[in-house]
């Protein structure tokens, strides 16, 4: 059976780990630094802390702001369930909007809505690594954290004048503060953890005196952050090999009647899944896929939307996306042969 999900982890990941272990550095301390300096680098912000837990990054990112208890936080109806966990457990009101259907991710509508029930900042899920519009979501007036767990490597192209040459914008770069989830499914994997971004320097100095007065308990320990420090001195080549799976497996899709999520435009949306939304029964696909030796998964299980089910109300899209979006098997170490066997079941979904 080919699985669904498989973290990418190779020599150099567990020789990390190891000289932690034989070094006897366990705990926070020069890994954690240099996972911090490398993730400077890769998203060009001012600053960054790792924390235990991407629950811990967001209850700093609520210090950062001083929120009064009671404050109206705007979520995603698919983003992971931690989210409206570590709301409520922290105070605040968490504020669930709807989705677009085409992309998973949050509308303007919706959270021009989310605003007028007393939302007062807004956590964006790039959800599957596509990008929401930041434009729009910025004249809104209220602030806004990414959390770019599944967008890593995410960007979109700025206007270019006549004369220059094309930039690009970076995910993690567009909000006030920024979460990267380094979760076992997310697109860097520390076995656990994240990493709090503040892409400006104003925002830098709230979080630097925040982040130095925090107990050892909230930040994370050396031996994930050598694994993560690795995972992502390799997102590049492991990219690589994603994109170039998915371009097959979307092409085969295309004799099926089902479909993808709609790729982030103007810039390149990164890829941590095969995400097919379906046009039949889950059941159906389901039996078709493992009757031929695939595992797949439904793409929104851990998300708000699974944990409240019929409780969620208003959030059509993301109910029914929640219902009929599944994912299929894409990781580096997926091999040709399994590929090729991939390519043809979606080519013949049911």
């Amino acid at each position: 059976m080919i699985q669904t999900y498989s973290s990418t982890i190779r020599r150099k990941e567990m020789d990390a780990v190891l000289t932690c272990m034989v070094d006897e550095k366990i705990g926070p301390g020069e890994m954690a630094r240099r996972l911090v300096q490398s993730v400077k680098e890769f998203f060009s912000v001012d600053g960054a802390f790792a924390f235990r837990s991407p629950a811990i990054a967001l209850k700093y990112v609520f210090k950062a702001f001083d929120l009064e208890p009671g404050t109206g936080v705007i979520v995603s109806a698919l983003a992971p369930v931690w989210q409206l966990q570590a709301i409520q457990e922290l105070g605040y009101k968490p504020v669930i909007v709807d989705v677009s259907p085409d992309t998973a991710c949050v509308t303007l509508e919706a959270l021009e809505e989310g605003i007028k029930q007393g939302g007062r900042l807004i956590i964006l899920s790039e959800t599957a690594g596509f990008l929401p519009e930041f434009e729009g979501i910025q004249a809104l007036g209220i602030p806004f954290v990414e959390d770019v767990s599944c967008s890593v490597g995410s960007f979109r192209n700025l206007p270019v004048k006549e004369g220059e040459e094309q930039q690009i914008k970076r995910a993690g770069t567009y909000g006030v503060f920024s979460i990267m989830g380094l979760e076992e499914r997310d697109a860097i994997t520390g076995g656990g953890g994240a990493v709090l971004m503040a892409p400006g320097r104003r925002e830098w100095i709230i979080l630097k005196r925040l982040g130095e007065e925090a107990p050892t308990t909230d930040l994370l320990p050396d031996l994930n952050s050598a694994l993560a420090y690795i995972q992502l001195k390799e997102y590049s080549r492991n990219e690589t090999v994603r994109q170039d799976l998915f371009t097959a497996f979307q092409k085969a899709l295309m004799a099926s009647r089902h479909k993808c999520l709609m790729r982030t435009p103007d810039g390149v949306s990164s890829v941590n899944s095969f995400s097919v939304v379906l046009s039949s029964g889950l059941k159906d696909v389901r039996q078709y896929a493992t009757r031929k030796g695939i595992e797949i998964q439904p793409t929104f299980s851990g998300s708000i939307a699974a944990f409240l089910d019929e409780q969620l109300e208003g959030c059509i899209n993301a109910r029914s996306l929640y219902l009929r979006t599944v994912d299929f098997p894409l990781y580096p170490r997926l091999g040709a042969t399994h590929a090729a066997t991939i390519a043809k079941v979606l080519g013949t979904l049911p």
